[in-house]
């Protein structure tokens, strides 16, 4: 039995220093001073009485996104709809409360799935004011009742952006984009804005940031980054290019720990998508 327990007491011990090393508060990483496992852990944010919101984001705007799974034999219904009910709402609301910036149809990930990108103006009163007028506009209403009948599901999410983020700019010509959404665990939002907010400068060389994003009401704890590019290769070509910038490893491996599920699609902009 005595060796059994101290067998036992050994793993204990370092199962125990594991999770305290966890929880010490660690500084910026140099290039000599730390190892492999200093990247793995996770710096610590003291509390603070602010919301994580107001720390992160610096502007009363709000935007909604929606994630529309089209039946498969419905698309093309579906596409003449939605631009009807844009045009709808651009005659029906003025920009400076509401306006689409981004409409786009998935290529690669969920196939038969369209996302749409829209920006309040005023924060959730703006959102509230809007709401209750498409509520009350029977033409609205009568496109969102005929939309039921080409979508299999649907999901909506308020946003807000990262303040560090470049300011989101309609883009022209010919190009693709990714979508790179994270699940992150609760409590960790901050630590990833800490990070991103180097990051983001090493993904600059391109102009591919498009906009980056987390959750206010959906699914919470949620991470959108929006990346533009010309084709596929263009976008192999500016990752890899990103991967020999000096300290872009450093802030991936401080991320990565912070995340419990991820996943990318590639979109195309619709025709009416204000930014191609």
């Amino acid at each position: 039995m005595a060796p059994l327990f101290s067998a036992f007491g050994k793993q204990l011990c370092k199962n125990t220093t594991f999770i305290l090393a966890r929880n010490v508060s660690t500084t910026s990483p140099t290039a000599n001073s730390e190892g492999w496992l200093s990247k793995l852990l996770v710096r610590r944010i003291e509390p603070t009485k602010e919301p994580h919101s107001r720390m992160l984001s610096d502007k009363e705007v709000i935007y909604e996104l929606h994630t529309h799974n089209i039946r498969p034999d419905q698309g093309d219904k579906y596409i003449a709809n939605y631009e009807e009910t844009v045009k709808l709402i651009e005659s029906r609301q003025p920009k400076s409360n509401l306006d689409l910036v981004g409409s786009w149809t998935v290529t690669v990930g969920d196939l038969d799935q369209a996302l749409h990108l829209w920006r309040y103006k005023g924060g959730f009163a703006s959102v509230d004011k809007v709401k209750q007028s498409l509520n009350e506009d029977k033409k609205y209403q009568l496109l969102v009742k005929e939309r039921g009948n080409y979508l299999r599901s649907r999901h909506l999410q308020y946003l807000l952006a990262f303040s560090y983020w470049p300011a989101i700019e309609a883009r022209g010509g010919k190009n693709l984009y990714e979508i790179r959404s994270y699940s992150l665990k609760p409590g960790t939002m901050i630590e990833w804005g800490n990070n991103w907010a180097r990051a983001v400068n090493y993904r600059r060389n391109n102009n591919e940031a498009f906009a980056g994003f987390f959750s206010q009401i959906g699914r919470l704890y949620n991470v959108h980054h929006i990346w533009c590019y010309s084709d596929l290769q263009s976008r192999k070509e500016t990752r890899e290019s990103a991967w020999r910038s000096p300290g872009w490893d450093e802030c991936v491996a401080y991320t990565v720990p912070l995340i419990r599920e991820m996943q990318s699609r590639i979109l195309l902009p619709t025709s009416f998508s204000p930014t191609q």
